[in-house]
């Protein structure tokens, strides 16, 4: 009798359908939404398919726009993608200011609308920077004249 019980709740463990989080791609999104930077990057290396959607600019856009008071208005989004993306954003601007902040710091900070027009203003300037440099044959150095010294903290 008890070999039958096996063989039964094999059977129905058999029979119940098997969830593979790649057959479904909204909740792959919804659960690489909620991750930091570092594991988003880690995610994009499991396999062709969550680096696909790893990549995809709307992701990046949450995790920029996570902490912040208020969503950005709507005229941000073409600027922040002619500019290179979302992802290029986090990785700019973004990470630099978060990677200076401590994990019980993370948590409960939320950007006011000043600091994202900044970290906006700082990835135009180092837009503004790079292409001059390749318009210019790449050669100068122009980190007399940069801007981006605004990312580096300050002790007053």
């Amino acid at each position: 009798m008890h070999q039958n019980q096996n063989t039964s709740s094999q059977d129905s463990k058999e029979k119940r359908p098997k969830f593979f989080i790649n057959d479904h791609i909204d909740i792959l999104v919804e659960i690489l939404k909620r991750l930091d930077g570092p594991s988003l990057g880690v995610a994009a290396c499991v396999c062709h398919l969550w680096s696909t959607v790893a990549r995809n600019d709307t992701i990046w856009e949450h995790l920029c726009f996570r902490h912040v008071s208020s969503p950005p208005p709507c005229s941000v989004r073409p600027v922040v993608v002619a500019l290179g993306g979302y992802k290029r954003l986090y990785r700019v601007c973004m990470r630099p200011v978060l990677s200076r902040l401590s994990d019980s710091e993370m948590v409960k900070r939320v950007w006011t609308r000043d600091e994202v027009q900044l970290s906006l203003s700082l990835f135009c300037v180092d837009y503004y920077e790079r292409s001059g440099r390749l318009g210019a044959g790449g050669g100068g150095d122009a980190s007399a004249s940069s801007l981006m010294f605004l990312c580096n903290t300050v002790n007053v």
